[in-house]
């Protein structure tokens, strides 16, 4: 039994949880999917022991610390619809990176803020985290709006950084502090809030 397993998030709608070795065939179904790995760093996947590759690692980094991999599913069937990590512990500077990506069947639902946000608030309030790094292809607007809603703000770019199935791509930085993020939680608990 692993002694490091992160904490289980819930929201709404959906929970978020280690990975067990049964999430091999969702987990393959989504990463199987071109539309999923667009903007990815690598091609779909076009066999099962990349899931299972996956899994493992996220199961090493239960336990030694450096990986918090969990996976999004919905609350009401269990069924997993995507992933979230952080990863990349920079633990002087208390500063981490944010990873995710949602099964295509799922997309335009609100699932991908609900789960971040969790894992966000998590990370700044249990982890003590005081930034949290993104970086995506710029070309990914969904992407780029969801970070922006979550209160990231992009701090640069980097030209052809990435060769992704096989044409140049760059990279797109975003940053959220800490302070970012309760000026956020401020400013949405204010009366005067808008929506």
């Amino acid at each position: 039994m692993l002694e490091n397993l992160p904490t289980v998030l819930t929201t709404a709608r959906l929970t978020l949880r280690p990975f067990t070795e049964g999430d091999a065939a969702p987990l393959f179904r989504i990463f199987s999917d071109d539309e999923v790995v667009r903007f990815w760093s690598a091609g779909a996947w076009t066999e099962i022991v990349q899931a299972e590759a996956m899994i493992e690692e996220a199961m090493a980094g239960y336990q030694e610390g450096g990986l918090c991999r969990y996976a999004i599913t919905l609350a009401d069937t269990g069924e997993l619809i995507g992933i979230c990590n952080l990863r990349g512990f920079f633990e002087q500077n208390r500063r981490c990176e944010l990873g995710y990506a949602l099964g295509s069947a799922h997309w335009g639902r609100g699932y991908a803020f609900e789960a971040l946000e969790a894992l966000l608030g998590h990370a700044f309030s249990a982890l003590d985290m005081n930034r949290i790094e993104a970086d995506i292809d710029p070309r990914n607007d969904a992407s780029a709006r969801l970070l922006e809603r979550l209160g990231f703000r992009q701090e640069g770019t980097m030209p052809e950084r990435w060769i992704v199935h096989g044409e140049k791509a760059d990279t797109a930085f975003y940053g959220l502090l800490k302070r970012y993020w309760d000026e956020r939680a401020l400013s949405r608990s204010s009366p005067d809030a808008a929506g």
